[in-house]
């Protein structure tokens, strides 16, 4: 009871400061930016992208945070109440506990005619196997750099929706933003390809990467199959090592939003070197590595193909 009180509170007193700054308007009263709400940190930079000027994001998710499950602050909740948009994953990616839906039906933004937009949308899904799992969707489409670009067409297509006045530019920076990804994604099959097929295995802590390893031609392998709380059993570092010995495969890789642990424990266990990290289910901090979508999937493809073929 007390924390619904405090909830409240919050809500109404951002509302009235809001209120009395006059929130994003400029003197005639019009507003200045598009506001946006992003769940997760891959999104708002997409949208960023093809927003450039014209919005202001949010990303509820903060970066290194895990968007599998997740609890919604006052902030999200004020920012997603007043959203021209709010763009998501899908695929069952924010399922966990059920906090989006919840935040949705929250915030006046469930209804048919809301400005929410599921990004994965035309996106061939991939499926769980896992006990307990099976059939549910895989989320992590955006590891494929060609899903990444339906990602943007339909960033594109709801910025439009809510904001047809400024079309052209939404068009125009798709367009080029579009362009770097489909080259990077060329690249990376090439890449690839130059790697002998008994090296091209890939380890992870979490099975994030069906969809990079089909784009590109790689076998994955991991310790548990999508972040939850029972990750890093026994039972699930057992048959993961048994995988490493079966195949004989030289590195493994550490995800740079998961506890080392579990994959340190495969690493001794193996004798076999964690050779790097890489993104999975969020961006870099401002200002590093991987603090872009272009940037984290680069890190991602030269790490993996670095290591790849030095062992």
């Amino acid at each position: 009871m007390f924390k619904k009180m405090y909830l409240l509170f919050i809500g109404v007193l951002m509302t009235l400061l809001l209120a009395a700054c006059g929130g994003n308007e400029d003197a005639q009263g019009n507003s200045e930016k598009l506001q946006v709400v992003t769940t997760y940190s891959i999104l708002q930079d997409m949208v960023k992208n093809v927003g450039g000027d014209k919005v202001e994001v949010h990303s509820m998710v903060k970066i290194g945070a895990n968007p599998h499950e997740y609890e919604p602050l006052p902030e999200d909740l004020k920012k997603t109440a007043d959203a021209d948009a709010v763009f998501y994953n899908g695929l069952n990616l924010e399922a966990g506990n059920s906090w989006f839906e919840k935040l949705l039906g929250t915030t006046g933004k469930d209804g048919e005619d809301a400005p929410v937009f599921r990004l994965s949308e035309g996106v061939e899904p991939k499926y769980l196997t896992s006990k307990g799992k099976e059939g549910e969707e895989d989320p992590h489409a955006w590891l494929d750099v060609s899903n990444g670009i339906k990602y943007v067409e339909n960033v594109r297509d709801g910025l439009i929706k809510v904001d047809p006045e400024n079309k052209e530019t939404y068009e125009k920076n798709a367009a080029e933003y579009i362009s770097k990804l489909k080259g990077l994604h060329e690249d990376a099959k090439n890449s690839f390809n130059e790697i002998p097929k008994e090296k091209r295995y890939l380890i992870t802590s979490e099975g994030a990467f069906k969809y990079f390893s089909d784009a590109y031609d790689i076998e994955s392998g991991y310790i548990w199959e999508i972040n939850a709380e029972n990750q890093g059993s026994p039972d699930q570092i057992r048959q993961v090592v048994d995988l490493i010995k079966e195949k004989d495969i030289k590195v493994l890789f550490l995800e740079t939003s998961i506890d080392a642990r579990s994959m340190e424990a495969v690493s001794r266990e193996t004798g076999v070197p964690i050779g790097g990290k890489v993104f999975t289910d969020s961006l870099g901090k401002p200002g590093g590595d991987g603090d872009t979508y272009i940037d984290m999937m680069k890190w991602n493809i030269d790490t993996i193909r670095e290591q790849l073929n030095k062992h």
